[in-house]
């Protein structure tokens, strides 16, 4: 069997089935997708123009930022110390106000998607003005996108009215309609900021093109508090009546959710977006993600733009989402590893409706992997793959990434102890007893 590329990793996580680590298994990559996964004894049957060798690495699919707002980079480190209301009102629009404009957009987006994809995030959900101008960035960076419809029910530089953000929306929707490597979101920015017969339009955007609605919701106490004594209904509850609650909801950060609230997701076949370290930092609370996962809502991991975060980091958002988890729910049982690396990966995915393309190492699905050195001085030894992965490895442990089975990162790192503690003498302390630790 010919082939592009054939990767030969120690360990692979496909992620589908759940729960499987392969160990020496090889990766054919043909045309821009996984032609074949193998046991490394039967290699011999692929000839394979290139060779990769990965010893002591992990390959798994490439990680899924459900929800970004990448040109949000520019303003990495701006108004930290406030809550969501204040940083956006004193800080973060009157920024955007002076600044933004394509440009803004497409060079914040173009060094988002360089941070990202050193990060082995392969596709982002973005969430921003000017989405055209973001898919430039994020796609020249090499990644997969989507990108927004987008309405806030305020003037800007991208739109004056909710006439011509609809306007806008849907000349985004046709401009990306069949594109690989584009998909397209409709994007109300918020409840407290999008009103009735907008949210009802935008609805309909989803309904006919068939999108994901991709929106901010039940972040803070004081949303639910504000929509109550407006609406005389909590925020999930106003929007299943506007429509915007279906199989296509993407509810972003989803903290303050009640049975009812978990009941109505759940009942609509809704995915939920969880962005544990810009929850923490603007202080919004902690989202019930095992409450979530128990009622089988589909469960994505997003970092949130750069400016609440502050970083893009998705392997560390995802081992925070875990924590978190476990500590709420008061059960260590609680996240497994394994349905957290589904989160971030198949779980991305799935809310975009690309599950199909991506999400999981499966034979005929775009090549979007990566892969990370577990055999290193700060992760071994390795008793555990998956969970090494998740608790002790970090971005910095990544060394390639491919996409479409193309390589867009590859990391050479080199490391003087002056203690004089080499990664041969680490490792080979690390095997003596790793083979007396396992049974």
């Amino acid at each position: 069997m010919q082939v592009e590329k054939l990767l030969k990793p120690t360990w692979m996580i496909p992620v589908v089935p759940e729960g499987v680590v392969l160990k020496n298994h090889v990766l054919a990559v043909s045309e821009g997708r996984i032609a074949a996964i193998a046991p490394a004894s039967e290699a011999g049957q692929f000839e394979a123009r290139e060779t990769v060798e990965l010893p002591g690495e992990v390959l798994l699919p490439g990680l899924v930022n459900l929800h970004s707002h990448a040109a949000m980079n520019l303003l990495r480190g701006l108004g930290p110390d406030l809550c969501l209301q204040d940083w956006l009102q004193k800080k973060i629009w009157p920024a955007e106000g002076r600044c933004m404009g394509p440009e803004f957009v497409y060079e914040g987006s173009r060094l988002a998607g360089e941070e990202m994809v050193q990060s082995g995030v392969t596709c982002t959900n973005d969430h921003y003005f000017f989405p055209a101008d973001a898919a430039r960035g994020l796609t020249e960076a090499g990644m997969r996108c989507a990108v927004s419809a987008f309405l806030i029910g305020f003037p800007s530089a991208w739109a004056k009215t909710d006439d011509e953000y609809l306007k806008k929306a849907e000349e985004v929707i046709q401009q990306f309609r069949g594109s690989p490597r584009v998909h397209v979101t409709v994007a109300p920015h918020a409840p407290y900021t999008v009103g009735d017969e907008a949210m009802r339009a935008l609805a309909g955007l989803s309904e006919r093109y068939g999108l994901p609605v991709h929106i901010h919701v039940h972040e803070t106490a004081a949303e639910i508090r504000e929509s109550m004594e407006k609406y005389g209904c909590r925020p999930i509850e106003r929007l299943r009546r506007l429509g915007i609650v279906s199989s296509r909801l993407i509810s972003v950060h989803s903290v303050h959710l009640n049975d009812e609230d978990i009941g109505t997701l759940a009942q609509a076949g809704a995915s939920v977006c969880h962005c544990p370290s810009s929850n923490l930092k603007l202080a919004s609370g902690f989202a019930p993600v095992d409450r979530i996962m128990k009622a089988g809502i589909n469960l994505g991991i997003g970092t949130d733009g750069v400016a609440s975060n502050d970083k893009l980091d998705m392997l560390a958002e995802t081992r925070l989402a875990a924590m978190l988890a476990k500590a709420t729910a008061g059960d260590p049982t609680a996240a497994p590893v394994h349905k957290m690396l589904y989160a971030a990966t198949m779980g991305g995915a799935k809310a975009l409706g690309w599950d199909k393309e991506i999400g999981s190492l499966e034979v005929s699905k775009n090549a979007d992997v990566f892969s990370v050195l577990l055999e290193e001085i700060t992760s071994v030894p390795v008793l555990e793959p998956a969970t090494q992965l998740l608790y002790s490895a970090g971005r910095e442990n990544i060394t390639h990434v491919w996409i479409d089975g193309r390589l867009v990162v590859e990391k050479q790192q080199t490391i003087r102890s002056l203690s004089g503690m080499s990664r041969s003498r680490a490792l080979s302390i690390a095997h003596k007893w790793q083979n007396m630790v396992e049974p």
